[in-house]
């Protein structure tokens, strides 16, 4: 089968209009995928989540219908997004990032929700009874938010061995947990740190600008699909004012940052459509354990490194699974 036959996605971009698939429901399943992002970036994110969805071999699956809405970074259309894939009849929804699984779980306490989530912590988010046993219509893959920041700041001071002072870039939006985090880990490894909000693409500059004004030796961006949507741009001006900086994003090294370091993000949307998949064949939600990437990528950026007249240390290119020389 080839691939385009295979995808059938239904996108949507702003409030949603009519569909005429609506006239004739279609045999498959269908899912809704509701993302904070832009198109450019959450394409490929659909075709792994697609993929983990199921093969051809699975009538339902070969026949669904990904009815997808993104909020090009408008966080405040998220909720409006929601409540049209529950009027779309959605039998699930994959909601990506902390606003979309609170905007999901504000319009429907019935239809499961697979969240895609590396900012906060289900449990005390109120979202799942426990880990193990959620007990309500919310799974899905979560982050270990105080060992993976801890782990981000110590690879940053190993590449920065003069990184007293260390600039955060938050997003409010993600909630405070990871900012918490990396404070913690922060005072356990003797570094100041100064926070930064950001909240869309035009403050990247002044925030780049404010932490270089306060003398901070690196910046450390907390996870956000605001930052993982605009790696180029963050590069970008990373080296145009001489900060090493770390993303949970491994493509940010690629584009050019100097350390790159997170989960393998299109298996966690293969991982978050099989959870779908359990779901759809009948596995009760409020059973389904939460779970936990499990594949790290740590890139690092050589040229960038030697432009920022640093040396990587060994400890971090024997780690690496790519040096970009």
């Amino acid at each position: 089968m080839r691939r385009r036959d295979f995808l059938k996605f239904v996108v949507g971009a702003g409030s949603a209009l009519p569909l005429s698939v609506n006239a004739q429901r279609p045999k498959g399943w269908r899912v809704g995928f509701l993302h904070p992002g832009q198109s450019a970036l959450v394409s490929n994110r659909v075709v792994a989540f697609r993929e983990g969805l199921g093969t051809s071999a699975i009538r339902e699956a070969a026949e669904a219908e990904i009815v997808v809405r993104l909020a090009n970074e408008q966080i405040d259309k998220l909720p409006a997004m929601a409540l049209d894939l529950v009027q779309q009849s959605v039998q699930a929804i994959c909601a990506v990032s902390p606003p979309a699984v609170r905007a999901a779980r504000d319009v429907t306490q019935s239809i499961p929700i697979v969240a895609m989530d590396l900012e906060s912590d289900p449990v005390a988010n109120g979202w799942a009874a426990s880990l193990a046993h959620p007990g309500g219509n919310i799974t899905g893959i979560f982050l270990d938010l105080p060992g993976f920041n801890a782990k981000s700041l110590q690879l940053l001071r190993e590449a920065v061995p003069a990184l007293t002072k260390v600039a955060v870039f938050w997003h409010p939006v993600s909630g405070k947990l990871q900012l918490e985090a990396v404070r913690q880990a922060a005072v356990a490894l003797g570094v100041a740190m100064e926070m930064f909000e950001v909240s869309r693409p035009a403050d990247f500059e002044p925030a780049f600008h404010a932490a270089a004004m306060s003398q901070c030796a690196g910046v450390l961006m907390l996870s956000s699909p605001l930052f993982g949507g605009n790696p180029q741009l963050l590069a970008d001006l990373a080296l145009q004012y001489r900060l090493p900086a770390i993303n949970i994003f491994p493509d940010f090294a690629q584009k050019g940052g100097l350390i790159g370091y997170g989960p393998e993000l299109q298996n966690l949307f293969t991982q978050a459509g099989v959870l779908v998949r359990k779901i759809l064949q009948g596995n009760a939600i409020a059973d389904l354990p939460v779970e936990r990437p499990t594949r790290f990528r740590l890139v690092a950026n050589l040229v960038t490194a030697r432009a920022l007249g640093l040396t990587v240390p060994a400890s971090i290119l024997l780690s690496a699974d790519e040096v970009i020389e």
